[in-house]
């Protein structure tokens, strides 16, 4: 079984915002790519396109600008990747000379209606297949990430990527449900790391005629405790001061939503298990370590069942030679799985704003432990 890893980073300021872009979005994506880089990796930006469409709108945000697209400029020259990402809420919205003042009433897009998300989408990937077919004619905006990972409700979001050409998206995280200003509910996700062709009504759902490929972050369902890092407690208290505002957007996803909120904290939060992201943000080393063998351990009982579905069609074919005409055609509908896969994609993900030198500390031993058993793997 062949892996490839995604190293996906949301590049963005923070959520209320609030934040310099060179601060939180330039300086570390610079420290992240070269990191990578030393162990053979490549990063795909997230490029928060609503947020760099705001700083375009304000002169004192200028020079930042021309830090940001020279960056994602580099990028794609290194070798990386820039794709798409949107916070709605910041198309109109205001600076006031301290923070952006966003348009809460459209912080959850795909509860827009579908003008006005086509609106969004349709100006956030001309501007970034604008920017960067200068310098990679073949470049195109394929992937998608939402804000906040809110694919629900699906079917307007879903059917607008599809008309820009996005293939792929990788918002959805099984386990997680939360309610309020963005809303989802993905307990009942397809899977926890396969790819997927989604369904146009529902994300969660498999569905073989679907036109977007689903590709999950990585997620295991933990107690807790495996949530307490010293990463993770200074996130917790940093987002304390950069919260946005609250908004009174209610739909029937996030009314059933805010009962199963599964980010909130609460006394519940002590006896249930909740999805830990594969985050090198705020997972280290060793738990990044951990959650790649579990990965590998289901990829070796993947190449099982392959194996055994390989033997299976061999036996077929033998049987075919014996039959009938009328029968040969009945053994010939019995086809394997058409979603089975050989090579598994797994998604990590991380952000600008919170990628502190320490976490190029908590991530370079994992690079080096992967990169390391990828050489063992070639030399065998």
């Amino acid at each position: 079984m062949n892996y490839k890893l995604y190293f996906t980073l949301d590049y963005e300021i923070h959520g209320n915002g609030d934040g310099n872009p060179i601060a939180l979005m330039v300086e570390p994506t610079y420290r992240l790519m070269s990191l990578l880089e030393k162990y053979g990796q490549r990063l795909t930006i997230m490029a928060d396109v609503a947020e760099i469409l705001a700083f375009k709108r304000v002169p004192a945000f200028w020079e930042s600008v021309a830090a940001i697209e020279q960056q994602l400029r580099d990028a794609i020259v290194r070798g990386h990747d820039v794709q798409l990402h949107i916070h709605s809420s910041y198309f109109r919205s205001l600076w006031n000379g301290k923070h952006f003042d966003q348009c809460i009433e459209e912080y959850n897009m795909a509860a827009l209606p579908i003008e006005r998300i086509d609106e969004m989408v349709g100006e956030a990937v001309r501007y970034l297949e604008d920017l960067l077919q200068p310098v990679k004619s073949d470049y195109k905006v394929w992937l998608f990430r939402a804000a906040n990972w809110s694919m629900m409700p699906t079917e307007n979001l879903y059917k607008v990527l599809v008309k820009y050409g996005i293939t792929h998206d990788t918002s959805v995280y099984k386990g997680g449900c939360q309610g309020g200003n963005v809303c989802y509910d993905y307990r009942e996700a397809y899977d926890n790391l396969l790819s997927y062709p989604a369904s146009a009504l529902n994300i969660n759902h498999k569905d073989a005629d679907g036109q977007i490929t689903e590709m999950p972050i990585y997620t295991e369902m933990r107690p807790f405790w495996a949530f307490i890092s010293p990463m993770r407690v200074f996130r917790m208290v940093r987002a304390k001061f950069h919260k946005h505002k609250q908004g009174a957007i209610q739909t029937e996803t996030s009314a059933a939503a805010n009962k199963h909120d599964n980010r909130k904290l609460t006394i519940r939060s002590f006896f249930r298990l909740s999805p830990l992201k594969m985050d090198f943000n705020q997972v280290d080393s060793r738990g990044l370590k951990r959650m790649m063998k579990h990965i590998m351990q289901r990829g070796k009982e993947m190449e099982q069942m392959l194996l055994l579905e390989e033997m299976a069609q061999m036996n077929l074919k033998k049987q075919m030679t014996l039959r009938e005409p009328k029968e040969q055609v009945q053994l010939t509908k019995q086809k394997i799985d058409p979603c089975r896969q050989e090579t598994i994609n797994v998604v990590l993900i991380g952000h600008s704003k919170t990628f502190i030198p320490y976490n190029e500390q908590t991530l370079e031993p994992f690079l080096k432990w992967w990169r390391d058993r990828q050489t063992d793997w070639v030399e065998e």
